[in-house]
């Protein structure tokens, strides 16, 4: 194997340990379009955020504002309070740009690396595939925001809506979704508590923010339930400790804690066969408007195998 082709097969393993899942998660929407940010994307194509700037500005005609833009200070604050890996920017003066689908390939064109031009092709995958994803879920997410301005045109309607629901909650018939109003605490954990109870065998709960108040919604589950719960290791450190773990196992056995950080969604699977998915997390369920539906139980097996 000559220099070339031991370079490229180089290049190959590298790019074949990027998993679809990471590239995923650096894809943020901002400004109604999905994009990248040049930190991210230098790591990826295995340069210095300096250098792929430096590149860009080199080729300033190459990169549109359709193609590249800077992200403003409430943007870029935006994305520092709700990421964790952003943190070093927070009092960075220099703006960040992000770069739509159609740039990053620009990008791989101009910094001439066989690693950026085989990351690109991944991370054009990883766009094509999730707008697939989005243009699945769109009409569901278009008809709750028609429920929504409905809901919130005719207050006194909506009340006699929730009452509606819980007594049928009551008769043991649960609705195959639910949305809870921004101060509806009451009324969501009591949701909650009564889909726990509905176990007979096991609870999975996957919630990257579970806490204190987590575990005493799933205490609510009948005698003899296992229980596992899927969280962020930084919560498993905080919150769910293994002190926490056995207090809650000598009233309420038996519960497990496992660290993930794959999943973005709150997933609650009962016994293997019923799915249900969170639009925030237990401990936060109606303190801001947040949906639970009802999805179909084939996907359990692929949220289970992720565990």
């Amino acid at each position: 194997m000559n220099t070339d082709e031991k370079r490229l097969a180089a290049v190959t393993n590298e790019v074949a340990l990027i998993g679809d899942d990471f590239i995923k998660s650096r894809i943020f929407t901002i400004r109604g379009v999905q994009v990248m940010l040049d930190r991210d994307l230098a790591a990826l194509y295995g340069v210095t955020t300096k250098r792929l700037n430096e590149q860009v500005k080199r080729n300033m005609a190459r990169f549109p504002t359709s193609f590249r833009f800077l992200l403003s200070k409430e943007e870029m604050e935006e994305l520092v309070a709700n990421c964790d890996r952003l943190q070093s920017m927070k009092h960075s003066s220099a703006p960040m740009s992000a770069f739509t689908e159609h740039g990053l390939i620009m990008l791989a064109s101009v910094l001439k690396s066989a690693v950026a031009i085989s990351v690109s092709i991944r991370i054009t995958n990883a766009f094509v595939a999730m707008r697939k994803a989005l243009a699945s879920v769109a009409p569901i997410l278009s008809r709750l925001d028609v429920v929504e301005r409905r809901q919130i045109a005719d207050q006194s309607r909506n009340e006699e809506r929730f009452d509606t629901i819980f007594r049928a909650m009551d008769g043991g018939d649960f609705p195959p979704q639910k949305v809870f109003f921004e101060g509806r605490h009451y009324d969501a954990y009591s949701f909650a508590k009564k889909l726990v109870r509905k176990a007979a065998k096991k609870i999975v709960l996957v919630d990257g923010y579970s806490d204190e108040v987590t575990l005493d919604v799933l205490s609510q589950k009948k005698g003899g339930v296992e229980v596992i719960v899927a969280t962020a290791q930084k919560m498993i450190d905080k919150h769910l400790t293994s002190v926490a773990v056995e207090k809650f196992n000598k009233q309420n056995p038996t519960l497990k804690v496992k660290a993930v950080g794959t999943f973005h969604d709150r997933f609650l699977i009962l016994d293997d066969k019923e799915l249900y998915h969170f639009g925030a997390s237990l401990k936060d369920i109606g303190r801001q408007y947040c949906a639970v539906s009802k999805m179909d139980a084939m996907f359990i097996p692929s949220i289970l195998e992720r565990l």
